[in-house]
């Protein structure tokens, strides 16, 4: 069995959690089946990378991805099923299980409807990207969702696409990578002292980091914050969450930005010597970052949307925050929720060593893998029918 996965992340462009799920599942699948990897970007030595031509880049982001999109179809004619992730990807499935009568299989990571703020990013390419998702759903011989919470959104979503095809597979999580570790250097030569909680994600509406800042302000000066985030969507919500920080840093001086993106090892570095990892998402069909957290036994503070009650078992790996679109009610639970478990250590202790034996248990990606490669078999065997 030959499988193409298509995807626009991957090593050394990843930056959310599609891609490294992207990677850590071909990972893994590659132990027992043949998996070719076509990704957005430069040619590299572990996949192949399709650039776009100069003439195209001042293209809408959106053209530009089905403009790579038409030339990695053209090269999936030898597999024997497609694997595409995001909408980025999602048409290069569509196109090549048309041209070439192979079978396609989409992850749904997040869904476009559910995500109206990418028309700032987007512009009228929103509106391709909403089109080419839907498209590529409603013709998919099967869709794996990353929690029964994302099952749900499709079906609401997309109500004229056939339940029966849509699979729950959980995402999963490296524990050998993420797991509990100390670098006092890496501290010092980021000036971090003293307690702190921790943020790590992209800069985007969906991740709700603009709420815990505004939460923060009421946070009690002697907690340090880590915020671990870059890549802003576009430039309105970077301004904002550059005011934001510039704010809480004139008043105190434990807060700290780290803009760029950190290496894995540092990564869980900070998340292992934090007290508290906080996920603040509006929007989140499961949250893989919840997982490494876990993972480096670090207690977990995240908000009750999307698939993130599937990793995060409330008052056992840590707590959970109503969120129902009243900013500062969702605020003001967030600060409490902070001050309370910032002042018991002993439960975030309890809530981090109960996080890690979850994920180990719960999240290893050999069961995932598994469980997806019965699923290419199924879809392969039923168009062989």
């Amino acid at each position: 069995m030959r499988i193409g996965l298509v995807t626009k992340e991957w090593p050394p462009h990843i930056y959310g959690g599609a891609g490294v799920h992207a990677l850590q599942l071909t990972q893994s699948l590659q132990k027992n089946i043949e998996v070719e990897v076509h990704c957005f970007g430069e040619k590299r030595s572990d996949a192949t990378g399709y650039s776009l031509p100069d003439s195209m880049k001042a293209l809408n982001p959106a053209l530009q991805a089905f403009v790579t999109d038409i030339e990695i179809a053209q090269n999936l004619s030898e597999v024997d099923l497609v694997h595409s992730h995001t909408w980025y990807a999602n048409m290069a499935g569509h196109y090549a299980s048309l041209l070439h009568g192979i079978p396609h299989i989409i992850t749904a990571h997040s869904l476009e409807p559910d995500r109206p703020w990418k028309a700032e990013q987007l512009g009228g390419g929103y509106r391709l990207s909403s089109w080419a998702e839907k498209t590529a759903y409603e013709a998919a011989d099967a869709i794996i969702a990353v929690s029964n919470g994302m099952k749900k959104d499709i079906v609401r979503a997309y109500p004229g696409l056939d339940p029966a095809k849509i699979h729950t597979i959980l995402n999963g999580v490296d524990t050998q990578k993420y797991s509990p570790q100390s670098d006092p250097a890496l501290l010092e030569s980021l000036g971090i002292t003293g307690r702190y909680a921790i943020f790590v994600g992209r800069i985007t509406r969906q991740k709700g980091l603009g709420h815990l800042l505004r939460a923060w302000e009421k946070v009690s000066p002697d907690i340090g914050l880590v915020i671990a985030a870059g890549s802003p969507d576009e430039p309105a919500i970077g301004a904002e969450i550059s005011e934001l920080i510039a704010g809480l840093q004139a008043k105190r001086n434990n807060v700290w930005w780290q803009e760029k993106m950190l290496p894995q090892p540092q990564v869980a570095a900070l998340l292992s010597s934090a007290d508290l990892f906080i996920c603040p998402s509006v929007y989140e069909p499961l949250g893989i970052v919840n997982l490494e957290a876990m993972a480096c036994e670090t207690a977990v503070l995240a908000s009750r949307v999307g698939g993130i009650p599937e990793v995060v078992v409330d008052g056992v790996t840590g707590d959970l925050v109503d969120y129902n679109g009243d900013g500062p009610a969702f605020e003001a639970a967030l600060t409490a929720q902070i001050m309370d478990l910032m002042n018991d250590p002993q439960k975030l202790s309890a809530y981090g060593q109960a996080g890690r034996q979850r994920a180990i248990e719960d999240f290893g990606w050999d069961a995932i893998a598994a469980q997806t490669e019965d699923l290419y078999r199924l879809v392969i065997d039923s168009r062989a029918k």
